[in-house]
């Protein structure tokens, strides 16, 4: 049979990077029991997009009604009183819903190129409204010229599911002088998996946005196991996950998905209404550092650039990849040369080991190592550069027959250095996921969940640091309702919580936020 528990899980998607702003946290006698008709509107602790002083100039890009799978399409004309130059390029999406409805899963794209990855918050009865900020600005190239836009978070309404997405998105324009860590161009794939690069191109990054959605098993990936362990989502040989990047079919990088939890995730919404998991707002692109491979690119013909996830069941869809690619020219130089010189690529390795019984048991272990490297001589000279990744996971995933119980232990790390004549820039990346669902008497089903967003980031020059920061974005939540009931008699309660840090060479934020039945009792900044 089919659990309850997973059957919850299996309708939902995402939404986006976010400040997000309501009234201030309530006092404790206006906490009430449990959940009510209403709840505060959603809030996360990350820090707000910085906006320099002066003048500005606002743009709208898409102004819509989400009822189905119909697209938004528009055109955007670039702003008239605020030039060719930007020192900072803010998108702002505005929502809001009522009624009942899952979490969707949402794009932005200009001219092609995807600028927004999101979800949606679910609603409450009487209506949230939520606002969403990003920075935009490393995309500025695309924003020289008018563009088609392409809007659209998929959605049903119905009898049942009565949410419809009301939806602006803006973009701001601060006048400046752009930083070096924007790029000149940004292209997209034609036809999906040809890439042509200016010859003259010295950097190359691609970004891919690797999300698992769209209602299947492939959601929530890191709770699917192998055969022939009992379960009701299965993982082919292990459920471990890997996003490789390719050109002309050479593995040229290879990055962990981050475990995002949807806002409808491990079967109870009232995790998540007023406080979403890490990054649920935020669909953060993959980066892959594709310099090396620059000499192999800058011949002027035509390249393959294909993104697969390994480890999804043969045949099983639910991944979206879509790619960009940023590219830094030479100036000075109408043609940048260069030649790979090194490509080491580890075995791939990973295994899963079902223990049966009461309370059966799924061990799996997944680790790989790739480096590449390669110079291009510049106009500024020869520049070598050297990308080095090394994945690993770990995880322990326990459950009982009809998955009345169902528990997840999980650490993913990612560690990526890129070296550019001796300036090197390490980040090490983890994701940790510790929580469990319990259906117990009279279908009082429980989650107890913690979740962890971390990474350290050093830039040296030698043997001198130049350069740190560090992340911990942790969050926790504890909510118990009954299911299988209509809403109003579910009787839910649940406490959430998130702590995020961000602290290093260039400032601080820490922020925590708490709520208890929806009501925001705690918003604290600790910097």
């Amino acid at each position: 049979m089919k659990s309850r528990i997973v059957m919850s899980m299996l309708a939902g998607a995402t939404l986006l990077a976010s400040t997000l702003l309501g009234t201030g946290p309530a006092q404790a006698a206006d906490v009430p029991t449990e959940f009510g008709t209403d709840w505060h509107d959603p809030v996360t602790a990350a820090p707000p997009v910085e906006r320099p002083p002066g003048k500005s100039c606002d743009v709208t890009l898409a102004r819509a009604q989400f009822r189905d799978f119909t697209p938004y399409r528009g055109t955007y004309t670039p702003p008239q009183d605020c030039g060719d130059r930007w020192s900072r390029v803010v998108l702002r999406l505005d929502g809001k819903v009522k009624g009942r409805q899952y979490d969707r899963l949402g794009h932005v794209r200009v001219g092609g190129v995807e600028i927004l990855r999101t979800s949606t918050p679910q609603p409450s009865p009487d209506g949230i409204e939520w606002s969403v900020e990003k920075d935009v600005t490393r995309y500025a190239d695309t924003f020289r010229r008018s563009q088609d836009v392409e809007m659209l978070i998929g959605n049903v309404v119905d009898d049942t599911y009565t949410g419809v997405l009301d939806v602006e998105v803006t973009l701001t324009f601060h006048p400046g002088v752009p930083g070096p860590a924007n790029p000149d161009r940004v292209l997209t794939l034609d036809g999906g998996t040809t890439l042509t690069t200016p010859r003259n191109s010295e950097r190359i990054v691609a970004e891919v946005y690797a999300t698992g959605s769209g209602g299947g098993c492939e959601e929530y990936w890191y709770l699917t196991v192998p055969d022939p362990a009992p379960y009701s989502c299965k993982a082919g040989r292990v459920p471990y996950r890997e996003v490789q990047i390719r050109v002309d079919g050479r593995l040229a990088g290879i990055a962990t998905p981050f475990p995002t939890v949807w806002t409808g995730g491990w079967s109870n919404p009232f995790l998540w209404y007023v406080i979403p998991g890490p990054r649920a707002f935020d669909v953060k692109p993959i980066t892959y550092d594709l310099t090396p491979f620059a000499g192999v690119l800058n011949d002027g013909r035509p390249h393959r650039v294909e993104v697969s996830v390994v480890g999804v069941p043969e045949g099983q869809t639910g991944w979206s990849t879509p790619v960009k690619v940023l590219v830094w020219q030479d100036e000075r130089r109408a043609r940048v040369t260069g030649q790979l010189t090194a490509h080491r690529a580890g075995d791939l390795t990973g295994s899963s080991v079902h223990t049966p019984g009461p309370e059966h048991r799924v061990d799996t272990e997944g680790a790989h190592r790739l480096t590449v490297a390669g110079y291009v001589d510049t106009s500024h000279g020869r520049v070598h550069t050297t990308v080095a990744r090394a994945l690993a996971h770990t995880s322990a995933h326990r459950w009982t027959d009809g998955e009345t119980s169902d528990a997840l232990e999980a650490t993913w790390t990612d560690a990526e250095s890129v070296t550019i004549d001796g300036r090197a820039t390490r980040t090490y990346r983890t994701y940790t996921m510790d929580g469990t669902t319990t259906l117990g008497a009279g279908d009082r089903l429980r989650t107890v969940l913690t979740l962890g967003d971390r990474a350290t980031t050093v830039e040296t020059d030698g043997t001198r640091r130049t350069a740190w920061s560090r992340l911990d974005d942790t969050y926790s939540g504890d909510a118990t309702y009954t299911a299988n009931v209509p809403r109003d008699q579910r009787h839910a309660v649940g406490t959430t919580s998130e702590r995020h840090r961000l602290y290093g060479s260039h400032g601080c934020h820490d922020r925590t936020l708490t709520t208890v039945q929806g009501v925001l009792t705690e918003d604290r900044d600790r910097c």
